[in-house]
């Protein structure tokens, strides 16, 4: 009775650990490209402001999807792409970028996503909406 008892709440605990646990609630939902920086190999870049419609819209399921190209910085909004996300990573993966994925950083509505394609620094501002 008591392996039954065992088994019965291993698999229980099993059951509850799962990634939807850590799923981040502020993360759900849309954001807009608001700024971007490429920085000229010197270190003196700064974000800059851009007038864009590109959006990314991440789902509780663990899918993101963009009306833009999510794997390069782009301020273009015609080629929509979709891919994936890591909490315990804080990247996002899809089969158009390189296989490290991009770093992403949520700090309350802003979301910066940092690039691994960019010979100097460049990511791209994003602010929930």
């Amino acid at each position: 009775m008591r392996y039954i008892f065992f088994a019965f709440t291993s698999i229980t605990l099993l059951f509850s650990c799962t990634e939807k646990d850590s799923i981040d609630p502020d993360l759900i939902g849309k954001w807009r490209l608001t700024e971007v920086l490429a920085d000229p190999g010197d270190g003196s870049g700064t974000f800059q402001y851009v007038s864009s419609n590109k959006i990314l819209e991440f789902h509780s399921d663990g899918t993101v999807i963009s009306n833009g190209e999510i794997c390069y910085m782009s301020i273009d909004s015609y080629s929509p792409s979709n891919g994936t996300y890591s909490i315990s990573e804080s990247k996002i993966y899809s089969s158009n970028c390189s296989d490290e994925g991009i770093k992403y950083q949520r700090s309350g509505i802003t979301l910066v996503l940092t690039y691994p394609n960019c010979d100097e620094p460049c990511a791209s501002k994003y602010l929930k909406e």
